[in-house]
């Protein structure tokens, strides 16, 4: 190994030994956002489409935020205003839906808000929607947040995705992510295990954990979204924001499937756990792992 390999080598190991000894501080500032999300119950501006709304809302009230489906452009500024956080969801925009959208990010941006834009079925398919979220990077998104095939299209790979569905995996795809982190401040990607880049760590976390059937629920992501942008309006850092809406999923998907195996029971149950999760929850489940970008 000549000079330059050995000080790379060592950098590697320096930083990994760095990240590492994040894990216990990181692991804590997830729960303090937790305890913070039950006291303060956040209000949350979202905007999704019909098919999510009333599920979204019983996650976001089950995990102990406020949530409010406000899309009308007539009350979008004055609503932003006054929330806590915002979510955006592309998920079946109407054309008053994404003059709602436009009105409330650019309110976020300019009041410093957090807020979380959810790119759901982009790509050159859905060309309308996907030119609107185009437009919306220019408001600084907080958080990007989508499954692997919505957020490699977006980073620039034309990758053919099923409707809204992934159909490449989240580990596959996070590196090529990076790009986006000169738009928003993390970058989460949803899948199998999930990944969630960090600009201030200059870090990749993978939250592992979950069941198989969550995709199998409508709206689970765009809940996941929603519960994001709750959770960073609480906590310490965007970074351990984002952690927490994921790990707080991951287990709470964890729990229902070990009591509940079928989509139907598995539904209920996982929405029992999310309500239901706690410190101890956090500490014995929370499965997590910092990666250098």
């Amino acid at each position: 190994m000549n000079q330059p390999e050995q000080l790379q080598s060592t950098l590697d190991q320096e930083t990994k030994t760095k990240l590492h000894d994040l894990t216990a501080p990181l692991l804590q500032q997830v729960i303090d956002a937790w305890i913070e999300l039950r006291i303060q119950q956040p209000l949350i501006h979202i905007i999704t489409n019909g098919v999510a709304n009333n599920y979204v809302a019983n996650v976001l009230l089950a995990a102990g935020a406020s949530p409010a489906m406000i899309d009308n452009p007539f009350e979008a500024e004055g609503f932003a205003s006054i929330a806590s956080a915002i979510n955006l969801n592309l998920g079946m925009p109407s054309s008053e839906q994404m003059q709602a959208m436009q009105i409330a990010a650019q309110t976020a941006q300019s009041l410093g808000k957090i807020w979380v834009l959810d790119p759901v079925g982009y790509g050159p398919v859905l060309k309308w929607r996907s030119e609107m979220t185009d437009s919306l990077l220019q408001y600084k998104p907080t958080i990007i947040r989508g499954n692997a095939s919505e957020i490699a299209a977006l980073a620039g790979s034309q990758i053919q995705s099923k409707g809204v569905d992934s159909t490449i995996s989240s580990e596959s795809i996070y590196l090529q992510a990076q790009s986006l982190l000169e738009h928003a401040e993390c970058i989460a990607i949803s899948g199998e295990s999930d990944f969630i880049l960090s600009k201030e760590l200059k870090a990749v976390i993978q939250v592992n954990g979950g069941s198989y059937l969550q995709p199998k629920i409508t709206a689970s992501g765009c809940a996941l979204g929603a519960l994001t942008a709750a959770y960073c309006a609480v906590s310490s850092t965007v970074t351990a924001g984002s952690m927490a809406a994921h790990i707080h999923f991951a287990i709470a998907g964890k729990k229902a499937y070990e009591r509940a195996n079928t989509v139907g029971s598995f539904n209920v149950a996982f929405l029992d756990e999310i309500y239901s999760l706690n410190e101890d929850d956090f500490i014995q489940y929370s499965d997590f792992s910092i990666l250098p970008l």
